[in-house]
């Protein structure tokens, strides 16, 4: 899933303060208090202070507002793997080389997007080790967690910052290092979660994860 509408509202806004620009609407006197503070924040870290703790959990948008605030600050949180062992999908061998998870993602300029569940970001090296070509479509990979709940490719998120041409036929012997991106609970994140890879079976190839 990508951020709600009413969260990419209060993301664009933070990322406008960030970057100086000022907005010809002015906000709506429920909202003044949380751009106050947030105005603030972005000034205070601008000068060299450290990123507040984050606002009252019971305002979602105050919250989504605080994160974007500090997304420069945020560092990655990165996952060792349970293997790095080469999967098969077809003939197009996957080996999961890096994950990671953050709230904040950045693209070219001052584009941003932040959600306050987290980004997984999966790398992957693919190589197609047959002879001849083979097609798969990686935009319909997900993540499933340990209980059987499914993820799809945050597709916002995974233009922004991750591999932009995700279906396509790999000829023989061509090979490249490719990110996914996904939106998911930090719940999701523990033992048992796998990225599935459609095959041209129908069945999943399953890459575990954690």
């Amino acid at each position: 899933m990508s951020p709600s509408p009413r969260g990419l509202a209060v993301l664009l806004c933070a990322a406008a303060l960030l970057g100086g620009c000022k907005k010809e609407e002015q906000p709506a006197p429920t909202e003044d208090r949380t751009l106050e503070k947030l105005r603030q924040e972005v000034d205070r870290v601008n000068q060299g202070g450290a990123p507040t703790a984050a606002p009252d959990e019971t305002d979602p948008n105050a919250r989504l507002a605080g994160l974007a605030a500090g997304q420069d600050q945020e560092r990655p949180r990165t996952y060792a793997l349970p293997s790095k062992e080469k999967v098969k999908v077809d003939t197009l061998a996957l080996r999961p080389t890096g994950l990671e998870s953050l709230h904040s993602l950045r693209g070219t300029g001052k584009v941003a997007l932040t959600t306050d569940e987290l980004f997984l970001r999966v790398t992957l090296d693919a190589e197609n080790v047959g002879p001849q070509s083979v097609y798969v479509p990686f935009s319909t990979a997900r993540v499933v967690d340990a209980g059987g709940k499914e993820y799809p490719l945050a597709r916002d998120a995974q233009t922004l910052a991750g591999t932009r041409t995700l279906d396509h036929t790999w000829e023989s012997a061509q090979s490249e290092s490719m990110d996914l991106l996904f939106e998911v609970p930090p719940a999701a994140i523990g033992p048992g979660m796998s990225l599935l890879i459609p095959t041209s079976s129908g069945e999943s190839a399953r890459i575990p994860l954690q």
